[in-house]
């Protein structure tokens, strides 16, 4: 068992990152753990208001629950306001994004599966 106080760790500046704009967003990272060959993670991505990351998609499905604010969950064909206590869950493969609202700050908790890449959509154009 391992027991983690989020409010113990200190968030990173991911504002610059290639992945976010519109405003300030931090990550803390609460936990990367084998578990029977595969890894599982979890990141803590706060968002100030306006703050959201680009269309983007993961090699592994991805579970978001919204723990403060409003937020707005996306793929590319349709948009959803959420809100403390609710869940996303976006597929491997998927195209989406998701970030603040234009008057809230907004804070979930990313889980995510093995094998975990980023990518891109339209890097892939490019191979």
């Amino acid at each position: 068992m391992k027991i983690i106080n989020i409010n113990e760790l200190k968030p990173t500046d991911n504002s610059k990152g290639p992945l976010f704009f519109g405003g300030s967003v931090t990550t803390q990272h609460i936990l990367e753990e084998d578990h029977k060959g595969s890894k599982i993670r979890g990141i803590m991505v706060n968002f100030e208001p306006g703050a959201r990351n680009k269309l983007h998609m993961h090699t592994s499905g991805q579970i978001l629950i919204i723990t403060q604010g409003k937020g707005i969950v996306a793929t590319k064909d349709k948009e959803y306001i959420v809100t403390s206590g609710m869940i996303a869950y976006f597929p491997a493969g998927e195209e989406h994004w998701h970030g603040a609202t234009k008057d809230s700050d907004f804070s979930r908790l990313s889980i995510l599966g093995d094998p975990y890449k980023f990518k891109n959509p339209k890097d892939e154009d490019k191979q």
